[in-house]
């Protein structure tokens, strides 16, 4: 465990540009822990730059400290610095064009993911026991899986995004990770305002369409951390989430997405003419160019995706499915290699994005030595069943 005065950053993960030290309240249940934040959450009296130096230098020192900061610092632990992000979290490689590129010690010479890609980089390299970040379309399940971590997506609106930089409201939420489970259990106790009780899940959907968008390395070695976590005690029944294939719901997701961002970020842009990455530039276009017709069929997309997977939630089921696609692509391919990439991680991510619920992922199964997340997705509400469930495998040995 760091500790915050002697504070060094190995893996690049920090913002150098930003020097915030808040100390734990003393006698807290997370006193004695460190943290990073990833640099869309804002603290009174600093700038938040969203990873983007024409953002922080165009925008002045925030008024207020993020909810989740806040609360975290209330139960005793000190956050010691603001973590690198994709540019205003539009990415999810975690390939900075102003930080440089955050280290991934658990796939050395490979990407870390995106776009909390500092957060990921810090917990994984051993200088903060947690991090928190934001995920919108897989922004803190992606790095988890790629860096060996537990991460969650909580549900839509359940934890407070005050004092957050949004990018795109309807996805937004507050997402944390860490190595250790008994410790992700302690954060999310705190910031979820509950308890957390570990306990095994009766019964598991596994998606095999999840299964066929992964690759065939991925897809066994995920398969087998499933039953090797949950096997037994647990019923693992297969099931189709999208009679189209769940690229369709991610096409969907995207352009729902990538409007709502234009929105957010668009008249900033048209005034400031930032610089931003190929892949941040592409994406923001692409959301200006979906018609109104294609965002009307995204919303009752969205609704369609919602009833089939809060059906199969309903009894309190669990859905299982590969993190992401792959382990950690190496760093430093052609942007056309990384698009390619892209699609199947966010066909993967699109599942929770679109129906709203929460999605913990899991560092229980490698490919060839690399980590990649086996995810468990819940109901609405259900957070604290996903983190137990998590807690309970790792009990138990589950973890690589």
């Amino acid at each position: 465990m760091t500790d915050a005065a002697s504070f060094t950053d190995p893996h690049n993960a920090f913002c150098h540009d930003v020097d915030v030290r808040l100390d734990g309240a003393p006698g807290g249940p997370l006193s004695g822990l460190t943290f990073g934040a990833k640099d869309l959450f804002h603290v009174k009296g600093h700038r938040t730059g969203g990873g983007n130096f024409d953002w922080r230098d165009s925008h002045p020192p925030a008024e207020e400290t993020a909810w989740a900061i806040e609360t975290l610092v209330a139960a005793g632990a000190t956050m010691i610095g603001k973590t690198i992000t994709d540019e205003i979290s539009r990415g999810i490689f975690g390939e900075s064009a102003f930080y440089g590129t955050p280290t991934n010690s658990r796939a050395p010479g490979r990407i870390p993911g995106g776009s909390s890609s500092g957060s990921a980089a810090a917990v994984a390299g051993g200088t903060v026991p947690f991090a928190i970040g934001t995920d919108t379309a897989g922004s803190v399940r992606v790095p988890s899986s790629f860096c060996g971590l537990y991460g969650i997506r909580t549900t839509h609106g359940r934890v407070p995004v005050a004092g957050m930089l949004p990018q795109a409201p309807s996805f937004d939420t507050v997402g944390w990770m860490a190595d250790d489970a008994e410790i992700f259990a302690r954060v999310s106790a705190v910031l979820l305002e509950s308890s957390i009780e570990a306990a095994r899940p009766k019964r598991i959907f596994l998606a095999e369409d999840a299964l066929v968008v992964a690759e065939p390395a991925t897809a066994a070695a995920v398969e087998a951390a499933l039953t090797k976590a949950f096997g037994g005690a647990t019923a693992i029944e297969r099931v189709t989430l999208s009679p189209t294939g769940l690229a369709a719901w991610s096409a969907h997701q995207a352009a729902l997405q990538g409007r709502e961002a234009w929105t957010t970020f668009g008249d900033w842009i048209d005034s400031t003419n930032p610089r931003f990455s190929f892949e941040v530039a592409d994406n923001f276009l692409r959301g200006i160019r979906a018609s109104p017709e294609e965002l009307s069929a995204a919303r009752e997309m969205r609704e369609t995706v919602r009833e089939r997977v809060h059906t199969l939630l309903a009894d309190g089921s669990l859905i299982a499915l590969p993190t992401t696609p792959f382990p950690a692509p190496l760093a430093g391919q052609k942007r056309s290699t990384m698009w390619g990439l892209r699609t199947g991680i966010i066909a993967l991510t699109a599942v929770s994005g679109m129906a709203g619920t929460p999605q913990v992922t899991m560092p229980f199964a490698s490919v060839d030595g690399l980590p990649v997340g086996l995810s468990l997705i819940g109901a609405p509400g259900a957070d604290e069943r996903l983190i137990g469930a998590a807690l309970d495998a790792a009990r138990r040995g589950a973890r690589v």
